[in-house]
């Protein structure tokens, strides 16, 4: 929508969203001042060798799936060695394909390797991106393989500004009561596509309360066991109200 123009057609003066959170109790509000939400990545890494028979001819392939495993644990490293310590990052990996399910006496020519990689900084983010990309390079190398990355930069990371992120808690504060609002709230790693618009106009974000069951646990957001809490939808709907009071003043 930012790409088609959305703000040059509405030409508004801030934007403010919100998001459920299940694990907060109802009632209470989160939000913060600066990165909120990571910016997320996908990168994929496709290792190629010289398949055979993993039985009769094992030494006479060029096996990718070796430098493949190395890569996964070695991603890792990227974390606890290259990111500094008081910086965050994430490296996830979420797909491995290679071979035929039918033919495990098969050594594959090409096995390929997806993942997440999530940071709120460009210099970290640069980091992750050069160092996916060595590793998998150089571990390739190392076993007669070669290796190809390709790294998509997905999301930014979701920036909240000071004067909207102030008028979001006091639009919840009038709500709720101020004791209620978490306006300095911990970072998430999650991702959020409003990212966008906040890169765009200044604005703010909050998190909405969706529940927690009495043994502190909940079903997360993206789960299969995950249900919207409709409890919340008039208190959801009272903090737009409160919002364009506190905006309009």
């Amino acid at each position: 929508m930012v790409e088609e123009g959305l703000f040059d057609r509405f030409p508004v003066d801030a934007v403010y969203g919100m998001h459920n959170l299940p694990g907060l109790p109802v009632g209470k509000f989160a939000t913060r001042v600066g990165p909120f939400h990571a910016a997320s990545d996908t990168w994929t890494a496709t290792f190629r060798g010289a398949g055979g028979h993993g039985g009769a001819g094992a030494h006479l392939a060029t096996d990718p799936t070796v430098p493949l495993g190395h890569f996964v644990l070695a991603l890792q490293t990227i974390i606890g060695r290259n990111v500094p310590a008081i910086e965050t990052a994430v490296v996830s990996v979420g797909h491995v394909a290679g071979g035929d399910y039918g033919s495990p006496n098969i050594i594959p020519a090409e096995i390929v390797v997806r993942g997440t990689a999530r940071s709120y900084k460009p210099p970290i983010r640069d980091l992750l991106e050069k160092r996916i990309g060595e590793l998998a390079r150089s571990l390739a190398g190392a076993y007669g393989c070669t290796a190809e990355v390709d790294y998509q930069r997905r999301y930014p990371p979701l920036v909240t500004h000071a004067e909207q992120t102030a008028i979001s808690v006091a639009a919840a504060s009038a709500l709720v009561g101020l004791d209620h609002v978490d306006a300095d709230a911990p970072p998430r790693t999650g991702a959020e596509d409003f990212a966008f618009m906040l890169a765009a106009r200044p604005g703010g974000y909050i998190m909405i309360g969706a529940g927690v069951a009495r043994d502190g646990s909940c079903h997360n957001l993206h789960t299969p066991l995950y249900d919207f809490n409709d409890e919340i939808l008039a208190l959801s709907a009272g903090y737009w109200v409160s919002l364009v009071q506190q905006e309009l003043g």
